[in-house]
């Protein structure tokens, strides 16, 4: 992910040396000669990381340092100064300053600390993001032989960090599979970021992808990290991924190949270096055939296709499901229930749950909220699973 440095500085030959270097570096660069302008172009979202001069024409710059503390990114501060002294120094240090350089620059120790810095970036955008998106299940159970099969594939796609399609109706755990595989790879460390294309409008979506600069759009106030480069060095989810626009296809397709991407009202590409695990619950061969999905596209995402089988042919496996989500809502409800009957067991193994993984997680659930007992049984099921067919 392109990291954007905004240098903060009256001396405008000090500005064009350092744009140069970190320019030819590789880094988006943004120049501000007066305290001012800076707040200004932070408030817009720019500068991942900040170069920060002490003497400026309208005021002290390290009163920036208390000023970004309050932003939810909080850019990291690096201070330079012709002027420095220690007692400088371990004020500014103390006050959150990334990093402190005294003029004249030595570019090595520069861009050293701003790679630093760039760690610290990354992290705060994954915490913002999972803050606002967090995981339900991150387990897969199965011990039939389809989910075993399955499983067996999820590990090797994993671990060499290909695109991945999944497939099955709604309900049969795409989403957790596709946590799985983020789990059991190289990336593991990294971001999982997913994103619903059905439930994002057509008009958005690009957006949500790439992100944004200020301006691109009316709405746009500011700069906006997409979720392709959020996802940088990660595994992006891309769930009913039928539901993209053709038009949308095309651009995912580019991004794909070129390993890079443009922020919508952007000029420069930024490079990314993301694993694609897509998922759809519709067949995608008979969309091409109709010409609603781009087979380009289709074999770009489809280097393992993983099909989940649904419930109703797995149902070895729903003795394993119960137990797994019994400690789930155990945890989740503060409940202390420990077992459930063989005949309610057995009543949730003839039913056909055409809802699937979810549908019966769902049964659960319910059933434990009206369960008074150390077990649950036949009374605390809903009527449409144990009816006698």
């Amino acid at each position: 992910m392109s990291t954007n440095v905004l240098i903060v500085d009256d001396e405008e030959n000090a500005r064009k040396n350092i744009g140069e270097y970190l320019t030819a570096k590789g880094y988006e660069v943004t120049g501000a000669g007066t305290l001012r302008e800076a707040r200004d172009l932070i408030n817009t979202g720019v500068g991942d990381v900040i170069l920060l001069d002490v003497q400026l024409p309208d005021g002290y710059g390290p009163n920036l340092l208390y000023e970004v503390n309050s932003l939810p990114a909080r850019p990291p501060i690096i201070v330079i100064t012709g002027y420095g002294d220690i007692e400088m120094a371990v004020d500014v240090m103390k006050n959150g300053a990334h990093d402190f350089l005294t003029k004249p620059i030595n570019m090595q120790h520069l861009e050293q600390s701003i790679e630093r810095a760039q760690e610290i970036v990354a992290m705060r955008r994954e915490l913002a993001y999972l803050r606002e998106k967090q995981s339900n299940i991150n387990f897969v159970v199965g011990k039939s032989d389809k989910m075993k099969t399955v499983i067996e594939h999820a590990v090797r796609a994993a671990q060499a960090s290909v695109s991945v399609l999944i497939t099955g109706e709604t309900g049969t755990g795409k989403e957790v599979l596709a946590q799985f595989i983020h789990k059991s790879g190289p990336r593991s460390s990294k971001q999982f970021v997913a994103i619903n294309c059905a439930a994002i409008q057509p008009t958005v979506l690009e957006s949500e992808l790439f992100g944004h600069e200020k301006g691109a759009f009316t709405g746009a106030d500011v700069r906006k990290h997409g979720l392709m480069e959020i996802a940088d060095s990660g595994v992006l989810f891309l769930d009913e991924i039928s539901k993209m626009p053709l038009e949308m296809q095309s651009k995912l397709l580019r991004a794909v190949e070129e390993k890079s991407i443009r922020r919508v009202g952007g000029t420069s590409t930024n490079k990314i270096d993301i694993q694609i695990v897509s998922a759809s619950n519709r067949d995608l061969k008979k969309m091409m055939s109709d010409g609603e999905f781009r087979e380009d596209l289709y074999y770009r995402l489809k280097v393992v296709d993983l099909e989940l089988p649904p419930l109703r042919e797995r149902k070895e496996d729903i003795p394993e499901l119960v137990g797994f989500f019994i400690r789930e809502q155990n945890a989740r409800q503060g409940l202390n229930i420990s077992d459930i009957s063989p005949r309610a067991l057995q009543a949730l193994t003839a039913y056909d749950w055409p809802g699937n993984i979810r549908e019966l997680s769902h049964v659960i659930e319910r059933a434990m909220l009206f369960c008074d007992d150390p077990v649950l049984d036949l009374n605390h099921l809903p009527s449409d699973v144990t009816r006698t067919k």
